[in-house]
């Protein structure tokens, strides 16, 4: 198959979409750290602080949606490969009018797991937003994005000025 000059893996020289044959990369250990942010009202957040939201403990829930939304990207995002994800922790930092979810995930595998972190953070916040819309709906989800990589045949990566783990 032709490969793609661009150098956007999921494209044959065609323009064609495909899928990246990872076959013979070399198993390697594989992390990736994600952050979503929600900024709320800061009585939204002082509700989800003491765990007295109506439908109940916002972080618990959102955590393990975030857990969830990882094991299932590659049934989300058309090109991602399905991975066994040896570790997956969903944190969360209450400031005054914001949550910050941080996702961190695992593999040894062939391929990253860059998508699946960024998909935890991403559903951990929209599942925050689910639990306490009924009190704030005018919350946004703010900076979704990569904070590292590491692993594999690119290396490691930080975003720049990213806060330390």
């Amino acid at each position: 198959m032709d490969e793609d000059r661009s150098g956007l893996t999921h494209f044959d020289g065609a323009g064609r979409a495909r899928m990246v044959d990872v076959g013979d990369k070399g198993v390697t250990r594989r992390v990736a750290v994600a952050e979503a942010l929600v900024r709320a009202q800061p009585t939204t957040v002082d509700v989800v602080r003491e765990g007295r939201a109506a439908k109940g403990d916002v972080l618990a829930v959102a955590q393990v949606a975030g857990i969830m939304a990882a094991k299932r990207t590659h049934e989300l995002i058309p090109m991602c490969h399905p991975l066994m994800l040896t570790k997956i922790d969903i944190g969360f930092e209450l400031g005054e009018d914001t949550i910050a979810i941080r996702a961190a995930v695992e593999t040894r595998g062939q391929t990253g797991v860059e998508m699946e972190a960024l998909t935890a953070a991403a559903v951990a916040a929209l599942t925050v937003y689910d639990m306490t819309k009924a009190i704030d709906r005018g919350m946004t989800i703010e900076r979704v994005g990569l904070l590292e990589k590491r692993g594999g045949k690119s290396g490691d990566w930080t975003r720049e000025g990213a806060p330390e783990n």
